[in-house]
């Protein structure tokens, strides 16, 4: 009975351990593969980029613009106006938008939106068997499939950050002309505080969120079975195990950013 109970309660870390463990397994063959010629995915490779432009472009659009708004401006506002230092705001939205609400709003939509439709998609071709298919007619899935979503995920999350900053400015400013104040001293404390470190930086981690985004996405998605009840377990396994890497690697990247980096600390 002790035994049961102990394999009962090892069970999900030894799976979790595993699952990790092949998804770096596909990383590696993806970068391989993606780096080897030929190259037979330009097609799909576009096909896959315009695919998650169209559907993500007005979700984050909307996203950014109220998540700015509501959270960091009006709060934040509400909050520097009893010390009369409202012109400030701009300074914070260097720490909120640009740093943080910018790249976790995009890989927030991108996840839910293009990550589970590629979960989806190549879920569905492992049910009816089209990736073993592949595989006997001596096609690599992982080049053809998997690469492709690989590099359109990076590529899109990356512009998506820079789309999401500008949109989540545009929060701040309504923050700030709604507490009556003009918008001169928020640019003002905005680029006194941004440096180019905060926008690659931005845009780097952002890339690096699609990437893990596409190879989460896509191992659930050929690792699926039992049919479409499989399919849809497979999508949100993908969009949980999706959104933990994320936070994960933020708080990684952010402390070796700012360790690297000491005058980010500094508000001016």
């Amino acid at each position: 009975m002790v035994r049961n109970v102990a394999e009962r309660a090892i069970l999900p870390a030894r799976n979790l351990l595993e699952e990790v463990g092949d998804m770096m397994i596909l990383t590696g063959r993806t970068i391989s593969a993606a780096l080897r010629p030929p190259y037979p995915y330009g097609g799909e490779f576009v096909s896959q980029f315009l695919f998650a432009l169209r559907l993500c472009w007005f979700p984050l659009l909307l996203s950014t613009v109220a998540l700015n708004y509501a959270a960091p401006g009006l709060q934040a506002a509400n909050f520097l106006t009893l010390f009369g230092a409202l012109d400030r705001l701009g300074g914070i939205f260097v720490l909120a938008a640009i740093r943080e609400i910018g790249p976790n709003v995009t890989a927030i939509v991108l996840a839910g939106v293009a990550g589970t439709a590629i979960t989806a998609d190549l879920g569905a071709r492992k049910i009816r068997e089209e990736l073993d298919a592949l595989q006997v007619l001596g096609v690599d899935p992982v080049k053809n499939l998997v690469v492709p979503r690989f590099l359109a995920l990076m590529l899109v999350t990356g512009l998506f950050d820079i789309y999401a900053i500008l949109f989540g400015l545009f929060g701040g400013l309504l923050a700030e002309m709604v507490e009556g104040q003009p918008v001169g001293p928020f640019w003002n404390t905005l680029f006194a505080n941004a440096s180019t470190t905060d926008l690659w930086g931005s845009v780097l981690k952002c890339t690096i969120f699609g990437a893990i985004i596409a190879i989460v996405c896509c191992y659930k998605g050929m690792t699926a079975s039992g049919g479409a009840e499989g399919v849809g377990r497979a999508v949100n396994q993908a969009v949980v195990v999706a959104f933990l890497a994320i936070g994960a690697f933020n708080y990684t990247f952010t402390q070796m950013l700012l360790a690297t980096h000491p005058n980010l600390l500094v508000i001016k």
